[in-house]
């Protein structure tokens, strides 16, 4: 019987181990850390964006309204 115990908890360490090998493969190891940096270089390349886009308008507003 013991032997069956011991046999039974080897296959369920093997189970789990496949399964985060799995996970790890399907998803990355990208950690939150990470993934919440790109998440800020991100909002921080939409705000810069944003902003090049309004001082285009206002300068094409500065323009019309000198002729």
């Amino acid at each position: 019987m013991t032997r069956q115990v011991l046999g039974s908890l080897l296959v369920a360490a093997a189970i789990v181990a496949i399964a985060i090998v799995v996970v790890t493969a399907r998803l990355g190891p990208t950690s939150v850390a990470e993934q919440d940096a790109r998440e800020e270089r991100l909002d921080q390349r939409l705000d810069f964006r944003e902003e090049l886009r309004k001082e285009r308008e206002d300068r094409l507003k500065r323009s019309d309204d000198g002729d």
